[in-house]
């Protein structure tokens, strides 16, 4: 299995920018898709990102598009998650995910086994 461990969660003001980053290891990342999904307490589980083994494709939530750009290393065995335009509406705790799934967007978060421990993202207005 593989172990995913995020981080570059903090602080920023409205308009702002933050990386995530998403460290695994335990297994050759470029088996897996990966996705970043976002959680607020007492809401439900938020798909944001996906990106394709390979990195050739990628897909957004409409509430990310032109503002977050996910991406991956897999040399690195590191994915990211660029966030730019921040709003007070982006604040929740980041997960990412990596999953075995090909072939579609990835927005289901049961397509995915394993997970990270999640960084919070807190927005300022």
């Amino acid at each position: 299995q593989v172990q995913l461990v995020e981080s570059g969660g903090g602080l920023v003001q409205a308009g702002g920018s933050l990386r995530l980053s998403c460290a695994a290891s335990g297994r050759t990342l470029s088996n897996y898709g990966m996705g970043w999904f976002r959680q607020v307490p007492g809401k439900e589980r938020e798909w944001v990102a996906t990106i394709s083994r390979s990195g050739s494709s990628r897909y957004y939530a409409d509430s990310v598009k032109g503002r977050f750009t996910i991406s991956r290393d897999n040399a690195k065995t590191t994915g990211y998650l660029q966030m730019n335009l921040l709003k007070p509406e982006d604040t929740a705790v980041y997960y990412c995910a990596a999953t075995y799934s090909t072939g579609t967007s990835g927005s289901d978060g049961r397509l995915y086994p394993y997970w990270g421990q999640g960084t919070q993202v807190t927005v300022s207005s």
